[in-house]
C-alpha cells in the first residue's frame, strides 16, 4: 500500500488550521486541507501491514490501506468509490470522528501514524470540487414504506440504502 519505503522517507504532514481571530469572522470549516502532492505524500507513508489494524480501528470498519494506496497512485476517483463503500457519509462523519484508526496505525507504534484522517477529508473534498458525488436514483421503486427512527449517521445511512433499492423512507426525529 502507498509506497513501500513511503513511511521511511516521508513524515506525517498535519492539516493546518485557520487562525482562531481569522475563523471569528466567519462560519466556514477552518481547517486547511491537504492538496494533491501533500495527499499523495501522506499515502505513501501507508505500509503494507500483514494485518492492517486501521480497519479494526475505524468504527465503520473502511478498507484504509485500499484508499490510501489509490490515493498515492492518484486515483482519488476510485478511493472515493471504496471509501464509500463502506461509510455513506464521510462528508461530516470524517469530520467528526476522533480517527481512532489513527491510533490503530501499526506506523504509530515508532513515529506518528499515517495520517488518515485529513486523506479522508482529501478524497471527499476531492469528490465534491470534481462533482463525482450525485444521488443513486433507484431504477424502479418497490412501493413499501419504511419508517426510520432517528437523524443521526447511522439513521440516516439506513434511509440512503433503503431507498437506494428504491423504498420510500421517513425519517423521524424524537424533537420533531
Amino acid at each position: 500500500m502507498g509506497k513501500v519505503t513511503g513511511f521511511m522517507e516521508y513524515q506525517r504532514l498535519q492539516e493546518a488550521s485557520e487562525a482562531p481571530k481569522a475563523r471569528l469572522k466567519h462560519y466556514k470549516e477552518f481547517l486547511m486541507h491537504l492538496d494533491d502532492g501533500q495527499a499523495k505524500i501522506q499515502a505513501a507513508r501507508c505500509m503494507d501491514c500483514g494485518i492492517p489494524f486501521c480497519n479494526n480501528g475505524c468504527p465503520v470498519n473502511n478498507i484504509i490501506p485500499d484508499w490510501n494506496d489509490l490515493t498515492y497512485h492518484g486515483n482519488v476517483q476510485q478511493a472515493l468509490a471504496v471509501l464509500h463503500s463502506t461509510n455513506n457519509f464521510p462528508e461530516f462523519t470524517g469530520r467528526i470522528c476522533p480517527a481512532p484508526c489513527e491510533s490503530a496505525c501499526t506506523l504509530g507504534i515508532n513515529e506518528l501514524p499515517v495520517g488518515i484522517k485529513s486523506i479522508e477529508h482529501y478524497i471527499i473534498d476531492k469528490g465534491w470540487e470534481n462533482g463525482w458525488i450525485a444521488p443513486q436514483i433507484p431504477a424502479s421503486k418497490t412501493g413499501k414504506k419504511v419508517a426510520i427512527v432517528g437523524s443521526g449517521p447511522a439513521g440516516l445511512a439506513a434511509a440512503q440504502q433503503l431507498a437506494r433499492v428504491g423504498h420510500d423512507v421517513t425519517v423521524f426525529e424524537k424533537n420533531d
